[in-house]
C-alpha cells in the first residue's frame, strides 16, 4: 500500500533511565536523580492518559533494563564489546546493584511488564547497552552483538522487537541488514534540517545545533517535518518513521513560551492530519519525572487536539511497528 487516505499521529518514547545519561551523570544520577526516579512514578500515569484518549506508542527500551538481575545482565553480555575512543562512553564497567529492587536507575523489568500489558503499547528497541553507532571506535561486529544481545533479553520477557530507536538518532546506514536480520524493521530517523544531522556528541558544532532545536521548539525554524506516507520505505528495505518533533519537557524558566510550544506541535499535527500524512512526536519517561503534573496537563493539550483531528479529518494513532503494518496491507 502507497497510501492508506489518513493521517497518523505516530508517539515514541525513548525508555533509558540513567543509561541514557551515564556519561553525564554520576551513578546515583546526581542532581538528575529526581528525574530518574520520577520517571518510575510518571510511567504509569502516562499509560493511564494514552488509554484515556486510545493514543498508541513505542516504548524504545534499553536492553539492560530488562534484565531481573545483575547476574543476568552478565549471563547475556555481548561477547564484542564497544571499543569507543572516549571510554566514558562505554557503560560495561559501571558500578550496579543487584536488581531493581536496590537500583531502579538500571533495572526495570516490572515496568516494562507493565507497559507491555497496556492496550497498543509497543515495545521497542534502544540497543542493549545504549550503543552509540557514530561515536569512535564502535564497529559493525560489535554493533551486530549488542543488537543480538538486546533481542535475547527482551524475548525472555516476551517481547518481540520491531522497531528501533538509535541512542541520541545516530544512525548508521551502513548498519542496515544488521537491523532486518535481527528482526527490527523500522526506525526512527532524524527531523530534516542542519541541526537535526546526527552526529558524534563530541562534535564542536553540537553546542549551536542544540541552541537551533531549542528555538525551533518554539518559532518555526523546520517546518512541519511531516512524513508522506510514499517516503516511510526506504531502498535498504527498512522503513523510516522519522521524528517530526521532540516533546521538550516543562520549564519554569520557559513556561510563558508554552503557547508556542503548544501551537508548534498541535500545528504540525493538524497540517498531518489534513495533508494524510505522518506526524511522530517523541520523548524520554525522564523529561516527566520532575513538574510532572505540568507535563501531563500540556500533553492532554496535545490528546485533545489529535482527538479534534481524529473527529474531523480520520486521524489515527498509530505505534511505529503499525505504521509498517499500515503500509503491508
Amino acid at each position: 500500500m502507497e497510501n492508506p487516505g489518513f493521517g497518523a499521529f505516530v508517539v515514541s518514547l525513548d525508555f533509558e533511565l540513567r543509561w541514557g545519561v551515564r556519561d553525564r551523570y554520576p551513578p546515583d544520577g546526581g542532581t538528575y536523580r529526581q528525574n530518574l526516579l520520577g520517571a518510575r512514578v510518571a510511567i504509569p500515569r502516562l499509560l493511564d492518559l494514552f488509554e484515556a484518549y486510545g493514543i498508541a506508542a513505542t516504548w524504545a527500551t534499553v536492553g539492560f533494563l530488562f534484565a531481573t538481575s545483575r547476574q543476568e545482565l552478565d549471563s547475556i553480555t555481548p561477547s564484542i564489546l564497544p571499543a569507543y575512543r572516549d571510554p566514558n562512553l562505554s557503560p560495561y564497567q559501571d558500578v550496579l546493584g543487584h536488581s531493581e529492587v536496590d537500583d531502579p536507575l538500571h533495572f526495570a523489568p516490572s515496568l516494562i511488564e507493565v507497559i507491555r500489558r497496556r492496550p497498543r503499547q509497543e515495545i521497542g528497541c534502544h540497543t542493549f547497552s545504549h550503543y552509540y553507532c557514530l561515536e569512535e571506535g564502535q564497529t559493525r561486529d560489535a554493533f551486530a552483538a549488542d543488537i543480538a544481545s538486546a533481542v535475547a533479553i527482551a524475548g525472555r520477557r516476551s517481547a518481540h522487537l520491531r522497531s528501533i530507536v538509535l541512542p541520541r538518532n545516530q544512525f548508521n546506514r551502513e548498519y542496515a541488514d544488521v537491523l532486518m536480520d535481527a528482526g527490527l524493521t523500522c526506525y526512527r530517523g532524524n527531523e530534516v534540517g542542519w541541526m537535526y544531522r546526527a552526529a558524534a556528541d563530541a562534535s564542536s558544532r553540537q553546542a549551536t545545533a542544540r541552541a537551533a532545536r531549542l528555538l525551533d521548539a518554539y518559532l518555526n525554524g523546520s517546518g512541519s517535518n511531516l512524513t508522506h506516507w510514499e517516503d516511510v520505505r526506504q531502498p535498504s528495505g527498512l522503513y523510516n518513521v522519522r521524528s517530526s518533533r521532540f516533546l521538550r519537557p516543562y520549564s519554569p524558566q520557559f513556561r510563558h513560551l508554552d503557547r508556542l510550544r503548544l501551537h508548534r506541535i498541535t500545528q504540525g499535527i493538524r497540517a498531518a492530519a489534513i495533508s494524510r500524512r505522518i506526524f511522530h512526536l517523541w520523548w524520554h519517561p525522564h523529561n516527566m519525572g520532575t513538574y510532572t503534573d505540568e507535563n501531563l496537563a500540556f500533553l492532554r493539550l496535545i490528546f485533545e487536539a489529535f482527538t479534534d483531528c481524529s473527529d474531523r479529518y480520520g486521524m489515527r494513532s498509530l505505534s511505529m511497528g503499525e505504521v509498517v503494518d499500515t503500509l503491508n496491507v
